[in-house]
């Protein structure tokens, strides 16, 4: 059961989209016990390691494929630990379970993180399976990105998704348990830049991509050394697909339950690896139906903006979603990844080119845009009652 500390608050006006008042006058004691699928891998790593001290939760359960399964986490990860500072004290000697053995979560978790490094179809049938056997399952993977009733969100954008769960339940035969996804970590750079000002009434209907995504967007050990010094490589795959279609879904609402992609919108997009460690940059050209916005005013919009996140003032939300740089050579990914936690998107060299707005986004691809951005999905669940059993 559990326990509450009671205390007292001054209470400032409400604002929109203020929800769960609840957990404004209540501090858990217990922290919610919190699982991760595919805990050896890159993005499994980086979950546990901005897990350490979270306010809510707390890991106990890690599993990955039967080759580390029976293994303490620390003799699993052994010689590939590739994250910052040591393995967070208390996870080193969790056994690690094998993922597939569904029935090892469910004393051990109260919902999983799901970092999983596997073929498509296989992630999606686990995932479920999880999510049958009442585990929530917060998603890293594309598997379920395209399902229709499972929400791919970025809680600044389409919080309101979540309300297909219910749908999502129902269809499915689920109790406790459900999925909901995070986008792709490289649209992550400009997604938000360019929903403020559709939320300021500005119609967007062509939206121009060009990223240059870091080396660790493609895992470990990734790209080969030999291919990537001292070059770009002008194709990642699957990424220009991704990039043209889930903003769509994203920018969709709910209909007759199930999310209905944006219409009237075209994206196109080219996508490059580039020799950098951490950190997606974007540029991006928008054309407008109507006149454009004035510099100053998509300045002020952006340097104005906030969201749910913010207003609920979620552990991993980032104070500032959005960082204009007026320098003229930033953004820049080791200068400005680290925004915020790497959580902001760092905007900058904006200009008008005849009848296009042009700028560059920046964002930190393995944290908001992988597990960083998956932790604030879960902050958003657990405000809106969605962990509550």
């Amino acid at each position: 059961m559990e326990k509450f500390i009671i205390k007292s608050y001054t209470i400032k006006p409400s604002k929109i989209y203020k929800l769960a008042i609840s957990l404004i006058f209540m501090e858990r004691i217990e922290k919610m016990k919190v699982g991760i699928l595919g805990a050896t891998g890159m993005v499994g790593q980086k979950y546990i390691s901005l897990l350490e001290g979270h306010p809510w939760f707390k890991v106990t359960y890690v599993a990955a494929s039967q080759n580390s399964a029976g293994k303490t986490y620390q003799e699993a990860v052994k010689g590939r630990w590739h994250m910052t500072g040591e393995i967070p004290r208390g996870i080193e000697n969790l056994i690690v379970e094998n993922a597939n053995d569904v029935s090892r979560s469910l004393e051990n978790c109260e919902f999983v993180f799901s970092a999983l490094e596997m073929k498509k179809e296989e992630t999606a049938k686990l995932e479920e399976e999880y999510a049958k056997q009442n585990i929530p399952v917060v998603s890293n993977t594309s598997a379920h990105r395209w399902t229709n009733d499972v929400p791919m969100l970025i809680p600044e954008i389409n919080p309101k998704h979540i309300d297909i769960i219910p749908f999502q339940k129902k269809n499915r035969n689920f109790d406790k348990g459900f999925i909901v996804v995070k986008p792709n970590c490289s649209i992550q750079s400009f997604m938000t830049p360019i929903y403020a000002l559709m939320k300021e009434g500005y119609n967007i209907q062509e939206i121009d991509i060009v990223t240059q995504q870091a080396l660790s967007g493609a895992g470990h050990p990734g790209v080969s050394s030999l291919d990537i010094l001292d070059n770009r490589i002008p194709y990642i795959s699957g990424e220009e697909e991704k990039t043209e279609r889930e903003p769509l879904k994203i920018l969709g609402e709910i209909s007759n339950g199930t999310i209905i992609n944006r219409e009237g919108l075209e994206i196109y997009s080219q996508c490059n690896r580039d020799n950098v460690t951490d950190g997606h940059t974007a540029c991006v050209k928008l054309k407008f139906s109507g006149n454009n916005p004035s510099l100053e005013n998509i300045i002020d919009i952006w340097k104005n903006f906030k969201a749910l996140p913010q207003e609920l003032e979620l552990p991993f939300a980032p104070k500032h979603p959005i960082i204009y740089r007026e320098e003229l050579d930033r953004p820049q990914p080791k200068l400005d990844r680290d925004s915020e936690d790497g959580m902001a998107v760092s905007v900058g060299r904006l200009r008008i080119a005849k009848d296009k707005i042009l700028f560059i986004g920046l964002s930190h691809n393995t944290i908001r845009g992988a597990a960083g951005g998956g932790i604030l999905n879960a902050e958003l669940l657990y405000t809106q009652g969605y962990f509550k059993f």
